[in-house]
């Protein structure tokens, strides 16, 4: 890989997965400001194809996930008013992956840093592997770090966790963020990508419209406790029995065989 190469993000589609990639060659995929401005709408396009089921976010190599923000664009990207805009770059990136109705994968390679831990917070399931670590440094360069963001945190670990992550800026190795909740799985290193496909595909092959509900269920008990939409969540789940998919499932178990489900 090439140091030159020009720091991008893209997407790949693989049956009914989407292979999101973060890359920055030489910078442990740190996300510049096109890059951040680059995942809405690759996440939109993931959403649209309805032949989609499942997302995955990646870094590029086996080096690093994401070191987060590309620190050499601090200068002139993150003082002054300029600031404001690229703040509002992160938190439509950020908006994207968390608001996707269907399920994201973080499949995590070496250092998860920054805004790279940032992003994989907001996905829904977090696989790593055995030599990852883990870091906000935001008190090591003065920064603040954004409430919103801090939310999706808590949402994984104990805020004394949470605390001691954003107090220290220190990094955390795989057995340690594992046992803080800000990952789901931990396997070595050349079984990480196995995993993911194996997860991908369990997932992939379960009916679509009770993901979705399920989702939609656990974001909004999980952002609302006290105020959940009922209404909207009721419905949901109202829409999985009112389902072609819910009768193909019937079918199958009866009849002892896989089911096919098309999302209708």
């Amino acid at each position: 890989m090439s140091d030159t190469l020009i720091p991008s993000v893209t997407m790949v589609r693989e049956g009914p997965v989407a292979w999101i990639t973060l890359e920055n060659s030489g910078r442990m995929n740190a996300l510049t400001a096109s890059m951040w401005a680059a995942i809405p709408g690759l996440m939109a396009e993931a959403e649209a194809d309805t032949g989609i089921r499942v997302i995955v976010l990646r870094g590029a190599g086996q080096k690093a996930f994401c070191a987060g923000a590309d620190i050499s664009e601090f200068e002139s990207a993150r003082t002054g008013d300029a600031a404001q805009t690229y703040d509002a770059l992160n938190h439509a990136a950020f908006e994207a992956i968390s608001g996707a109705s269907k399920p994201v994968i973080a499949m995590i390679h070496g250092f998860c840093l920054g805004g790279g831990l940032g992003l994989a917070a907001v996905c829904d399931i977090r696989l790593a592997d055995d030599v990852s670590q883990y870091s906000i440094p935001a008190a090591k360069l003065g920064l603040g770090y954004p409430p919103r963001w801090v939310r999706p945190l808590l949402a994984l670990a104990k805020p004394a966790h949470v605390k001691e992550l954003l107090f220290t800026g220190r990094r955390f190795k795989a057995p340690e963020a594992m046992v803080m909740g800000l990952i789901n799985r931990v396997v070595p290193a050349d079984q990480l990508e196995a995993a993911t496909r194996a997860l991908t595909a369990e997932i992939a092959a379960n009916a679509p419209l009770t993901i979705r509900a399920s989702k939609l269920t656990i974001d909004e008990l999980t952002a609302k406790p006290e105020h959940p939409n009922a209404m909207r969540l009721n419905a949901a789940a109202e829409a999985c029995f009112a389902s072609d998919d819910y009768i193909e499932g019937r079918r199958a178990f009866l009849e002892k065989r896989t089911p096919k489900f098309e999302g209708k």
